[in-house]
Protein backbone atom coordinates (compact mmCIF):
# COMPACT_ATOMS: atom_id res chain seq x y z
CA UNK A 1 0.00 0.00 0.00
CA UNK A 2 1.19 3.62 -0.63
CA UNK A 3 0.52 6.57 0.63
CA UNK A 4 0.38 9.67 -1.26
CA UNK A 5 3.33 11.31 -2.27
CA UNK A 6 5.43 8.29 -1.32
CA UNK A 7 8.81 8.25 -3.76
CA UNK A 8 10.29 4.98 -4.74
CA UNK A 9 13.64 4.84 -5.54
CA UNK A 10 15.29 2.80 -8.47
CA UNK A 11 15.76 -0.92 -7.88
CA UNK A 12 13.94 -0.44 -4.16
CA UNK A 13 12.24 -4.15 -3.25
CA UNK A 14 9.19 -4.70 -1.22
CA UNK A 15 9.05 -8.23 -0.40
CA UNK A 16 5.70 -10.06 -0.47
CA UNK A 17 5.78 -13.66 1.33
CA UNK A 18 6.78 -14.13 4.96
CA UNK A 19 8.30 -17.55 4.58
CA UNK A 20 9.44 -18.00 0.65
CA UNK A 21 10.06 -21.01 -0.55
CA UNK A 22 9.40 -22.38 -4.03
CA UNK A 23 8.42 -25.79 -2.90
CA UNK A 24 6.98 -27.41 -0.09
CA UNK A 25 7.63 -29.29 2.64
CA UNK A 26 7.37 -32.35 1.06
CA UNK A 27 9.17 -31.25 -2.41
CA UNK A 28 6.65 -30.05 -4.11
CA UNK A 29 6.75 -26.72 -6.46
CA UNK A 30 4.29 -24.19 -4.27
CA UNK A 31 1.36 -23.11 -6.31
CA UNK A 32 -0.65 -20.01 -5.87
CA UNK A 33 -2.59 -21.46 -3.17
CA UNK A 34 0.18 -22.34 -0.94
CA UNK A 35 1.21 -19.13 0.71
CA UNK A 36 -0.24 -16.11 1.72
CA UNK A 37 0.83 -13.02 0.39
CA UNK A 38 1.63 -10.17 2.87
CA UNK A 39 1.98 -6.43 1.93
CA UNK A 40 4.40 -3.70 3.31
CA UNK A 41 2.63 -0.49 4.04
CA UNK A 42 4.33 2.92 3.04
CA UNK A 43 2.68 5.58 4.41
CA UNK A 44 2.13 9.61 2.89
CA UNK A 45 5.12 11.28 1.78
CA UNK A 46 7.78 8.55 2.96
CA UNK A 47 10.75 7.85 0.56
CA UNK A 48 12.50 4.38 -0.15
CA UNK A 49 15.77 4.85 -1.94
CA UNK A 50 17.85 3.26 -4.32
CA UNK A 51 18.19 -0.50 -3.53
CA UNK A 52 16.61 -0.62 -0.24
CA UNK A 53 14.35 -3.64 0.29
CA UNK A 54 11.39 -3.70 2.82
CA UNK A 55 10.72 -7.33 4.27
CA UNK A 56 7.04 -8.48 4.18
CA UNK A 57 4.83 -6.63 6.38
CA UNK A 58 6.53 -3.62 7.55
CA UNK A 59 4.97 -0.67 7.86
CA UNK A 60 7.16 2.90 7.04
CA UNK A 61 6.06 6.06 8.68
CA UNK A 62 4.88 8.91 7.19
CA UNK A 63 7.61 11.46 6.05
CA UNK A 64 10.08 8.42 6.87
CA UNK A 65 13.24 8.08 4.79
CA UNK A 66 15.28 4.92 4.55
CA UNK A 67 18.42 5.51 3.24
CA UNK A 68 19.69 3.45 -0.42
CA UNK A 69 21.11 -0.16 0.48
CA UNK A 70 19.10 -0.18 3.68
CA UNK A 71 17.25 -3.68 4.37
CA UNK A 72 13.97 -2.50 6.66
CA UNK A 73 12.90 -5.70 8.58
CA UNK A 74 10.90 -3.79 11.28
CA UNK A 75 8.31 -0.62 11.36
CA UNK A 76 9.56 2.75 10.89
CA UNK A 77 8.51 5.32 12.51
CA UNK A 78 6.63 8.43 11.41
CA UNK A 79 9.68 11.38 10.22
CA UNK A 80 12.80 8.77 10.72
CA UNK A 81 15.84 8.35 9.03
CA UNK A 82 17.24 4.39 8.99
CA UNK A 83 20.02 2.98 7.63
CA UNK A 84 21.80 0.06 7.26
CA UNK A 85 21.89 -3.49 7.50
CA UNK A 86 19.16 -4.11 9.18
CA UNK A 87 17.93 -0.65 9.19
CA UNK A 88 18.23 0.91 12.47
CA UNK A 89 17.25 4.54 13.27
CA UNK A 90 19.91 6.99 12.71
CA UNK A 91 18.10 10.48 13.00
CA UNK A 92 14.74 12.55 12.47
CA UNK A 93 13.95 14.20 8.70
CA UNK A 94 10.97 16.76 8.13
CA UNK A 95 8.93 16.88 5.65
CA UNK A 96 11.68 18.69 2.82
CA UNK A 97 13.63 14.99 3.31
CA UNK A 98 16.52 17.20 5.29
CA UNK A 99 17.86 15.65 8.59
CA UNK A 100 16.26 17.92 11.92
CA UNK A 101 18.96 18.90 14.24
CA UNK A 102 18.04 19.78 18.03
CA UNK A 103 17.69 22.67 19.05
CA UNK A 104 20.69 23.99 21.57
CA UNK A 105 19.42 24.10 25.47
CA UNK A 106 15.54 22.25 24.37
CA UNK A 107 16.31 18.60 24.31
CA UNK A 108 13.41 16.62 22.34
CA UNK A 109 12.67 19.80 20.15
CA UNK A 110 13.98 19.49 16.57
CA UNK A 111 14.34 21.88 13.77
CA UNK A 112 14.47 21.35 10.15
CA UNK A 113 17.39 23.79 9.03
CA UNK A 114 15.29 24.18 5.37
CA UNK A 115 11.66 24.97 6.56
CA UNK A 116 12.14 26.28 10.26
CA UNK A 117 9.28 24.08 11.01
CA UNK A 118 9.44 22.53 14.96
CA UNK A 119 8.97 18.52 16.29
CA UNK A 120 8.69 17.56 19.38
CA UNK A 121 10.19 13.85 19.92
CA UNK A 122 8.29 11.67 22.42
CA UNK A 123 9.78 8.41 24.04
CA UNK A 124 10.32 7.56 20.03
CA UNK A 125 8.15 8.99 18.32
CA UNK A 126 8.19 12.24 16.60
CA UNK A 127 5.50 14.73 16.05
CA UNK A 128 5.10 17.90 13.83
CA UNK A 129 4.43 21.12 16.32
CA UNK A 130 0.92 22.89 15.10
Amino acid sequence: VLGDGVFIGPAAVLTNDFYPRAVDPDGRQKRGGDWEAAGVVVAEGASLGARSVCVAGVRIGRWALVAAGAVVSRDVPDFALVAGVPARRIGWVGRAGVRLVERNGEPGIWECPRTGALHDETDGTLAERT
